[in-house]
């Protein structure tokens, strides 16, 4: 199956940053069950993407999110279709990350974001965030 034949899905992923850490969950389903992930999902038809961040956040992780700053987008093939992902970098609001859908969760500092089995895109949100991390103060990291 060639690139233009392949469905396009559209999510998004939270970076859900405190302090020097982000917080990285374990998928507990489908065909890539124990990757580990930015939480996040698909955007509906009505939907901004900051809007299906905020929805998806609170339905997977009883949590609200405040969507701050556009980090990437991301465009990866993966069998049977193509993903375009959103990432934005995010803070908690109000609530406790409680898994809903999700295996496993951890915070990772700079030094553990090779410590997990990222899934592909999210490997390249983990290659922009080591890149832009000259961008922030020495206190964030």
């Amino acid at each position: 199956m060639d690139e233009k034949s392949l469905k396009t899905v559209n999510v998004v992923a939270a970076v859900i940053r405190d302090g020097n850490r982000i917080f990285a969950t374990q998928r507990g389903y489908g065909d890539f069950k124990d990757g580990w992930e930015f939480p996040g999902g698909k955007v509906e038809a009505e939907e901004t993407p900051q809007e299906a961040l905020r929805r998806e956040i609170q339905e997977e992780l009883e949590t609200e999110i405040a969507v701050e700053d556009r980090i990437t987008t991301v465009e990866c093939d993966y069998p049977g279709f193509h993903l375009s992902m959103q990432c934005f970098w995010c803070r908690i609001v109000d609530g406790t990350l409680v898994l809903k859908e999700h295996e496993a969760a951890c915070w990772l500092d700079m030094d553990d974001l090779e410590s997990v089995d990222w899934l592909p895109a999210d490997r390249a949100v983990i290659e922009m965030i080591r890149e832009t991390k000259s961008h922030f103060s020495e206190n964030w990291w």
